[in-house]
C-alpha cells in the first residue's frame, strides 16, 4: 500500500465522521417540535380612570408550550397571573380552554392545564439546561406581535445566575441570548438543536421597547425547581411590594408589606375577598394603583421581605385540597382577617 492509499485510508477511518457529529437540520427540528407550541391568549381587566366604574375588559396574548399528555403548559407569569380566561391555540387552529394551576411571579413562570389535549398534539421534552453553554445555538417559536408559530435563531450569551439581574425576578436562573425577541414571545420556549426546551422566554432588556439583542429566558432547571416540584399554587393576584420606608408611610402596623393591584376574577385572590387598588398614582418610577388591601400576613408569614417570602413560598406548596388559608390584611386603617378553603 503507498503512502498515498494510506492516507486517504487513515482519513477515512481514523477521523470521526463530519456527518455523525452535525447538528439536526433546523427546518427538520421546527417541524418536530412546532406542534408543542401554542398561542395563549387571555382575557383580563384594566383601570380607564380613577375608579372601579373604569375597569374595562382586554385582551392579550403570548406564547406556551405543551409539556405532557396531562395537558400541561408552560408559558410567562407575567402573561396570565391576573387573566380572567386562558385560551390557547394549537397550529391548525384548535382553540381549548385552560386553568392556571400554578404560577411563580418571583421566576416569571406559569403552568396552565388545558380541558383537553388535542388529538395530534406534540409533547415537547424538557432538556437539561445545566448542560447549555455559552456560544452555543438555540432557537425560539413564539407569537411576536401575534404572528404565531414563529422561528428565531441565535445563541446563548451569558448565564445570569439567580438575584443577579436585579429587580423581581430574583429566584430564577436566565439564560441571556441575542435570539430575536418581541411582544407576543413571552412564555414560549427556547429549544436546544436537540429539540428539547432548554428555557422559557421571559424578558428583554431594551431602550426603545422593541428587541435590541439582550433576551432572558427562564432555564428548565429553573423550572423544575420553582415550579415542577413542587408546584406553587396560583393566586391570581398582582401585588406591589412595600419596602420599611413605604410602610412608614402607609401607616402599617408592621415593616413590610404587599399592596394588592389586581385581582383575577374567579381566583383564589378573589374567592378570598381581597380588594384590588383603583387610583393610579406614582412611586419613584413605578406606575402603580392604590386604594386597594395591604396583605400583611399568610397563615402567620409576614409578607413584603424576601427571606419571608422563600419560607411561605414553601409553606403554600405543602397545603392540601381542603385546608384553610388565613390572610391579614390592612383595609382602610384597620388590620382584618380574611380565611379561604384551598379548592382543587
Amino acid at each position: 500500500m503507498g503512502i498515498g492509499s494510506i492516507a486517504v485510508f487513515l482519513l477515512f477511518f481514523a477521523w470521526p465522521s463530519q456527518a455523525s457529529e452535525a447538528e439536526p437540520a433546523l427546518e427538520d427540528l421546527f417541524s418536530a417540535v412546532n406542534g408543542s407550541v401554542v398561542l395563549v391568549r387571555t382575557r383580563e381587566r384594566a383601570l380607564v380612570g380613577n375608579n372601579n366604574v373604569g375597569v374595562v375588559p382586554f385582551t392579550d396574548q403570548g406564547s406556551g408550550v405543551l409539556i405532557s399528555e396531562d395537558g400541561d403548559v408552560l408559558t410567562a407569569a407575567h402573561l396570565v397571573q391576573v387573566a380572567d380566561t386562558v385560551q390557547v391555540e394549537f397550529g391548525d387552529g384548535t382553540k381549548v380552554l385552560a386553568k392556571i394551576v400554578s404560577s411563580e411571579p418571583a421566576a416569571d413562570l406559569a403552568m396552565l392545564r388545558l380541558e383537553r389535549v388535542p388529538e395530534g398534539a406534540v409533547i415537547a421534552k424538557m432538556g437539561n439546561s445545566d448542560a447549555v453553554r455559552v456560544g452555543q445555538r438555540i432557537f425560539v417559536i413564539g407569537a411576536p406581535y401575534g404572528l404565531s408559530h414563529t422561528l428565531t435563531v441565535g445563541r446563548i450569551s451569558a448565564r445570569r445566575l439567580p438575584g443577579t439581574l436585579g429587580g423581581p425576578l430574583a429566584l430564577a436562573e436566565f439564560f441571556q441570548a441575542d435570539v430575536a425577541i418581541n411582544r407576543g414571545n413571552s412564555g414560549g420556549p427556547m429549544f436546544d438543536m436537540n429539540g428539547e426546551v432548554v428555557g422559557i422566554v421571559s424578558h428583554i432588556l431594551s431602550q426603545s421597547g422593541a428587541f435590541e439583542g439582550v433576551g432572558f429566558s427562564v432555564t428548565s432547571n429553573s423550572i423544575r425547581q420553582l415550579l415542577l416540584t413542587p408546584r406553587t399554587p396560583w393566586s391570581g393576584i398582582s401585588v406591589f411590594g412595600l419596602d420599611e420606608k413605604l410602610a412608614g408611610i402607609f401607616n402599617l402596623p408592621q415593616d413590610s408589606g404587599v399592596l394588592v393591584q389586581r385581582v383575577a376574577a374567579g381566583s383564589p385572590g378573589a374567592r378570598l375577598g381581597l380588594q384590588p387598588s383603583y387610583l393610579p398614582a406614582k412611586i419613584g418610577e413605578h406606575d402603580i394603583l392604590l386604594g386597594g388591601d395591604i396583605i400583611l400576613e399568610v397563615d402567620g408569614f409576614q409578607v413584603g421581605k424576601f427571606e419571608s417570602y422563600i419560607a411561605l413560598r414553601d409553606h403554600l406548596a405543602e397545603i392540601e385540597v381542603g385546608q384553610t388559608v388565613a390572610v391579614k390584611v390592612f383595609r382602610q386603617g384597620r388590620v382584618i382577617e380574611l380565611t379561604t378553603t384551598i379548592e382543587e
